[in-house]
């Protein structure tokens, strides 16, 4: 369990996180989302204790993340798997996050074959690997400990495609088996691909959050017609209000009654159907369309959704020597 209350973080005159409240249960997947600058990174090192927060708490587990005691044993983080002492091997690197947590070094071997490093690269010093070698031995680094809780930055960063089909297919069975997990990405198809709940981050403030089905979800209908103008008239006409949607429009409104509303207006239709969302980009773009315009206002949020703010993010600060972020 993860849960944000209130959290808050000045850097001098700027609020780069404002008063974000969220929780990651047991036997979920948390996709954490937002523009670069929203606060995602600085919303994560608050949560693993890396930055004292200016108001507002965090709790992992029940507690606060630094009076965990071996916190590694029970929360995986991994905040900057580049963050690797490069003058070592990866069985090296990995020996010594076992010795430090008291785990079996028996193990070591194990795990770097289940994250897809084999002997060959076992025996290569961190240097020489790629981001996507540096991404596979942070996840074992984090999951040798056998912990309850993953809170991850961008896992997926320098794998391949096959590489992040695996990395799916292990967060999705660690979060079946009762773990936590709570993954900040900018790839929203394999956020939409992995995540069950979603947590939208705008300008330091929280614009969205909640189940990922229900926020999706769109009532109304997709309709379109070889002649837009004539069926905007007849959806008017009729007091059905509608959007624009590539080439066709979204109206308020069930199917029956928009059928009705376009044959009342003489307008033949190609296509027409229940509405199904634009998918997580849309809803990423509608609630992040103001990124980057400083004093521009942001759009109002979903119902049931918290509005957004103002904030930016400066560079964190460097992690204490030893931390795995």
């Amino acid at each position: 369990m993860i849960e944000a209350a209130g959290l808050s973080k000045r850097f001098g005159g700027q609020m780069a996180v404002d008063d974000a409240s969220f929780t990651c249960a047991p036997g979920t997947v948390t996709g954490f989302l937002g523009p670069n600058g929203a606060g995602k990174s600085t919303t994560l090192r608050m949560i693993c204790g890396l930055a004292h927060p200016t108001a507002g708490t965090a709790t992992v587990l029940g507690g606060p993340y630094r009076r965990i005691a071996n916190p590694a044993r029970h929360v995986g983080v991994m905040l900057d798997a580049s963050a690797q002492h490069s003058g070592r091997t990866g069985r090296e690197t990995l020996r010594l996050s076992a010795e430090t947590m008291g785990v079996d070094r028996s193990r070591v071997p194990e795990w770097l074959e289940r994250v897809g490093l084999d002997p060959s690269a076992a025996k290569k010093r961190v240097g020489k690997y790629s981001l996507g070698m540096r991404q596979r031995l942070g996840l074992a680094q984090v999951l040798i400990g056998e912990p309850q809780v993953l809170i991850l930055d961008e896992p997926a960063n320098g794998l391949d495609p096959q590489g992040i089909i695996w990395m799916r297919d292990l967060l999705r069975g660690f979060a079946q088996g009762g773990g936590t997990v709570l993954l900040s990405s900018h790839l929203l198809h394999e956020v939409d691909a992995i995540a069950d709940q979603l947590v939208l981050i705008n300008r330091g403030r929280i614009v969205a959050q909640g189940a990922k089905a229900e926020l999706l979800a769109t009532s109304g209908s997709y309709v379109r017609s070889p002649d837009r103008s004539g069926l905007e008239r007849a959806l008017h006409a009729a007091g059905i209000q509608f959007s624009a949607s590539g080439d066709g429009l979204l109206a308020d409104g069930d199917g029956e009654r928009v059928g009705a509303a376009a044959h009342s207006g003489g307008v033949a239709l190609s296509e027409l159907r229940g509405a199904d969302g634009g998918g997580l980009e849309q809803l990423f773009l509608s609630l992040t369309s103001d990124a980057g315009e400083p004093g521009t206002a942001p759009p109002p949020p979903p119902p049931g959704t918290t509005a957004a703010g103002s904030g930016g993010q400066p560079p964190p600060p460097p992690p204490p020597p030893g931390a795995l972020s």
